[in-house]
C-alpha cells in the first residue's frame, strides 16, 4: 500500500463535497509528474491525505482511498471543460485520473503551518519550499503520525 496526499482548493471541490458525492474522478490535473504518479504507482485500496489548497488556512482535512486505478481523463476530450486538451485523442489520451471514494473528515483541520512546526513531519513534501504538485507521495510514518494527530 501507498500513501498519497491529493490538494484541492475547497470552493473547487471540497472534502465536504466528496462526501456528499461518496466518489469522484480526480480530473483536470495537468502535470506529468502527478499524472505519471496516477499512472504508474497508484493501486487500489492507497489512502489519500485531503489537503485543502488555497484555503484559510490550508492544511490536511481528511482521507479518502483509491477506487478506481487510472482511466483517460474525460475532461480533456470536453471542448467546453477548462482542462480540454486539443492535442490529446481517444487513441492516444494525454492525461489520465484515479477515482477517489471518501473515507472520512477529520474532525479539525491540520494546518499547513502546523505541519511545518512539527519536526516529525519535516521531510515530508508538503512542507518544503517550491513543493507545489496537487499530488505528492507520503511516507507511511508520515501518515500514520498525521492519521494519529488527527484522531486527537
Amino acid at each position: 500500500m501507498k500513501y498519497w496526499l491529493f490538494k484541492s482548493e475547497p470552493e473547487t471541490y471540497s472534502i465536504d463535497k466528496l462526501k456528499k458525492e461518496k466518489s469522484t474522478l480526480w480530473d483536470g490535473v495537468r502535470n506529468y509528474q502527478a499524472r505519471n504518479f496516477m499512472i504508474n504507482d497508484m493501486q487500489l485500496g492507497d489512502l489519500v491525505l485531503f489537503y485543502h489548497s488555497n484555503a484559510n488556512p490550508p492544511g490536511i482535512i481528511g482521507l479518502a482511498e483509491i477506487s478506481e486505478l487510472a482511466q483517460p481523463d474525460p475532461s480533456q476530450f470536453n471542448k467546453s471543460s477548462p482542462y480540454y486538451d486539443p492535442k490529446s485523442s481517444i487513441d492516444k489520451p494525454r492525461w489520465h485520473c484515479v477515482k477517489v471514494k471518501f473515507k472520512k473528515k477529520f474532525k479539525h483541520l491540520i494546518s499547513l503551518d502546523q505541519l511545518k512546526e512539527n519536526k516529525a513531519l519535516k521531510e515530508m513534501l508538503v512542507v518544503k519550499k517550491g513543493q507545489r504538485l496537487s499530488i505528492q507521495p507520503v511516507d507511511k510514518k508520515h501518515f500514520e503520525y498525521i492519521l494519529k494527530w488527527a484522531e486527537e
